[in-house]
């Protein structure tokens, strides 16, 4: 027999770690090559580990809420063949760790933790773990970026920071900060204590919902929020998916919704106003090449994740409904993989699926724009005819285009939803899907 290193494997651009929510088997289990033996979760999306061999699992390297770099082993499996444990698993020498009872102290399930006001600005790269650990440790982002980290590109990681708790009595004290950072940069003010009353059931957020609750809360903070609407007649969109829908799901058995035809009128808006789709880097705006648009999306258990559309410019609208339907799908049903969440440069989000005619939409960070898409409703509109004006029953259709003031002015905002809502009021019936 032999031993196997399951390595954390690579989960695109710019991931460099994740977190163990829960193992699916247990040590002296047999699994099977492709079975998922682990859920891991990072900052952006929950995901299966597989195994590429069979075997039985000797021993779990990384356990619950443990944090494994990209590539490092997270258990050890016994499988067919030869080979001493020498050659086949590399041996590790454990990092140095603070006491048992520090550990105990520090590993608190997060529902459990005191509440700490500790806030970060995002300069530094810190997974759920490391980031819980600061908070309840009340570690300042001055003190932070003091620990030297031992990680992929110097991040901190677990065992850097909970060392740092062990020896933090023998720090010496920080220096305050300079009084014009904390002018320039005041710590927002502590959220209220609710009390509940009698009768009152109390909900703990999961993961999910507290890294979404972090990132609107952030989103608001970075950019100052504009709002522009734009009411569009939607007819012969309507009238053309009418027309093709039918044919379009036999021929590739699938549905055709109105959501490739958004995201292609956006597409030629972008091309048209290319500093919309920028991001903001202190003083630098950096404009992005690649048009990659985010497309907002309820789950089954509540929460929303943006799952990306990459190069959308570079796919016709029979291939944006095909990536759609795909990422729709394995979004609602878990299967999304951590890069098909990033890289987003613009977003849309279509609260139209629930019945709603508009509304105010939060800007994802880094990005600079969000465009909402309200309910289609008939309704009676004025029709300029070379008989003159009549009243027709029509589809209408309200638009909401929030943008980052720091880098998006009312003219540049306001422009391109009017040329999103012209190539949608102008759509030629005769498009080939």
């Amino acid at each position: 027999m032999a031993e196997y290193k399951l390595l954390l494997p690579s989960m695109g651009e710019g991931v460099m770690e994740a977190t163990i929510i829960t193992w699916l088997f247990n040590e002296g289990d047999n699994v099977k090559e492709d079975d998922s033996v682990v859920e891991i979760a990072t900052d952006k999306v929950d995901s299966d580990v597989p195994t590429p061999v069979s075997g039985k699992i000797v021993k779990i390297l990384k356990h619950k809420d443990e944090v494994a770099k990209v590539g490092e082993a997270i258990a050890i499996l016994e499988i067919e063949g030869e080979g001493s444990a020498s050659e086949e698993v590399a041996s590790e020498t454990p990092a140095a760790t603070p006491d048992t009872e520090t550990l105990k102290t520090i590993e608190q399930p997060l529902q459990t933790a005191a509440a700490s006001n500790v806030e970060f600005s995002g300069d530094l790269y810190l997974s759920p773990l490391v980031k819980s650990i600061a908070q309840q440790e009340n570690i300042s982002e001055t003190e932070l970026k003091s620990i030297k980290g031992s990680g992929l590109e110097g991040r901190i990681t677990k065992e850097d920071i909970l060392a740092y708790v062990a020896n933090r009595g023998n720090q010496p004290a920080q220096q305050a900060a300079p009084v014009q950072q904390a002018v320039s940069a005041p710590a927002p003010a502590p959220a209220a204590t609710i009390t509940a009353a009698a009768g009152d059931e109390i909900i703990p957020m999961d993961r999910m919902r507290k890294i979404i609750a972090e990132n609107m809360v952030k989103a608001k903070q970075i950019a100052p929020h504009v709002t522009s609407f734009i009411e569009t007649d939607v007819t012969n969109v309507v009238k053309w998916r009418n027309k093709n829908k039918a044919i379009f799901e036999k021929r590739e058995g699938e549905k055709l919704t109105f959501m490739p035809i958004f995201v292609k009128a956006v597409v030629k808006a972008i091309q048209d106003f290319p500093m919309i789709n920028v991001s903001v880097s202190g003083e630098n705006i950096i404009k992005k090449k690649n048009i990659n648009i985010g497309m907002a999306t309820a789950l089954p258990d509540g929460n929303l994740i943006v799952p990306v559309i990459k190069n959308a410019d570079q796919l016709s609208l029979s291939g944006l409904a095909k990536a759609i339907n795909d990422l729709a799908y394995r979004a609602r049903n878990k299967k999304l993989r951590p890069e098909d969440t990033q890289g987003a440069t613009y977003t849309i989000s279509n609260v139209g699926s629930f019945g709603n005619l508009m509304g105010t939409p939060i800007i994802p960070q880094p990005q600079v724009a969000i465009l909402a898409i309200g309910a289609i409703v008939k309704k009676p509109a004025v029709l300029e005819t070379a008989d003159g004006d009549v009243i027709a029953i029509r589809n209408l259709m309200f638009m909401s285009h929030s943008y980052d003031h720091r880098v998006v002015d009312g003219s540049l905002g306001g422009m391109m939803l009017k040329h999103v809502h012209d190539y949608l009021e102008n759509w030629d019936l005769n498009t080939e899907i």
